[in-house]
This record gives C-alpha cells, sequence and structure tokens, in this order.
C-alpha cells in the first residue's frame, strides 16, 4: 500500500506547475474519496449495530416504575430499614 501512494506522489510532483501555487491535485482528492468511502461502510456498520439492540420489554419498564421510597436527584439510595 505505501508503495502505490509513493507511485501516486512521484506521478503528481512530476506533473505539478512550477509556480508557487499549491493545489491539492489528484492525491489530495482520492485521499479524501478513500475517507468518504470509508465513512459509508462505517455508518452502514453503525446502523446494524444499532437495529441489532431491542427495545425494554413492557415488564421491565414496570418493574422500573413500581412505587416505593425513591431517593432525590443525586442523592444515592438507602436501604429501608426493617420495622
Amino acid at each position: 500500500m505505501p508503495l502505490t501512494f509513493g507511485v501516486l506522489a512521484a506521478a503528481v510532483a512530476a506533473s505539478s506547475p512550477p509556480s508557487d501555487d499549491v493545489t491539492p491535485g489528484v492525491l489530495g482528492f482520492l485521499v479524501v474519496a478513500a475517507i468518504g468511502v470509508a465513512l459509508v461502510f462505517l455508518l452502514k456498520s453503525m446502523n446494524k449495530q444499532f437495529r441489532k439492540i431491542a427495545p425494554k420489554a413492557d415488564g421491565a419498564t414496570a418493574a422500573n416504575t413500581a412505587p416505593g421510597p425513591k431517593a432525590a436527584p443525586g442523592e444515592p439510595s438507602r436501604p429501608e430499614t426493617p420495622k
């Protein structure tokens, strides 16, 4: 892979204009295009992983909303004392 980039860089350097203007050229375009292609594949993979996550069942949400003593936000919950 590094050989390919070296050949591309040499080809771009040989065909560059002799002026002081710097342009991204073909190598810059290829790098940006490769990043774009990698981004598409990463987004597809992320969407596949998100689809694997199942929503909570109704029983799980009912257990979380059961009545009982609750601590105020920011305070640790305390165990109930026996009567």
